[in-house]
């Protein structure tokens, strides 16, 4: 697969990673299709970059149904899939106002692990309808998991549990895609420059990077973005989580 000739749809698109993915797909000839519940937002990119957009809730199976078929319909197929949306909490299991919240908890499971399934699974089944490449391939999906499935900190029992059932599933899920042709990766990014982390001081981001062994930053989504890149023309690349995180393993 060559990027030039890429069909894809972006979760969590609107901003942060999931932007710089649609962007870069964009900028290198892919055709794209944004699915984000932030309308305004990702109607903007979309128009930015000459892509298309789909207000999608991850969790709800009819939304993500409908925004399938509309970008395979649009774009004429489905080739690539990366799921770039999630949510986090910073609660501890048992805090100073008592036992972690179930919700909250319920909540970012939802999101981040159900979401990316949900829309893997509808997805997966849209490639399996492409014409195959001379190795059999019809499409990559590509999952956003992150480095506190295996490094958690204090206050990320519910986040690191869903990116943990994110790697989890990624080899299962490209063992059951094998016989349609469809690769499944996952990347885990360490600590990146997203509208979340841009909110905090300069201080708390110098110390956030002081961490990091090497190069000593915070990451670039654009960064993410290019190893995506990179997952989709990498044909043989299947079943795996990278790490992308200059080497940090925290605390």
């Amino acid at each position: 697969m060559k990027l030039a000739t890429t069909a894809a749809v972006v979760t969590g698109a609107a901003s942060g990673l999931g932007e710089a993915t649609a962007r870069h797909f964009a900028k290198h000839g892919a055709q794209v299709t944004l699915l984000d519940r932030d309308a305004e937002r990702g109607q903007a990119v979309a128009r930015e970059i000459g892509a298309r957009f789909v207000e999608t809730d991850v969790t709800d199976e009819a939304s993500v149904k409908a925004a399938i078929a509309t970008a395979k319909e649009q774009m004429n197929g489905i080739t690539a899939a990366v799921n770039c949306a999630g949510i986090v909490y910073g609660i501890k299991t048992v805090g100073r106002d008592g036992p972690h919240p179930l919700a909250p908890f319920s909540r970012t499971l939802d999101v981040n692990l159900v979401g990316t399934f949900n829309v893997a699974r509808l997805a997966a089944e849209a490639m399996a309808e492409n014409d195959p490449e001379l190795d059999g391939a019809r499409g990559v999906i590509i999952n956003t998991a992150s480095i506190a499935a295996f490094d958690g900190q204090k206050g990320q029992t519910a986040y690191a549990a869903s990116k943990g059932g994110v790697v989890a599933m990624c080899l299962p899920m490209a063992r059951d895609l094998a016989q349609t042709g469809v690769r499944v990766m996952t990347i885990a990014p360490g600590i990146f420059m997203t509208p979340m982390l841009a909110g905090l001081s300069d201080e708390i981001q110098a110390e956030l990077a002081a961490d990091v062994p090497c190069p000593r930053r915070l990451g670039d989504p654009e960064e993410f973005a290019q190893l995506a890149g990179f997952i989709v023309e990498a044909g043989y690349l299947n079943g795996e989580v990278i790490r992308i995180d200059g080497a940090l393993r925290m605390r």
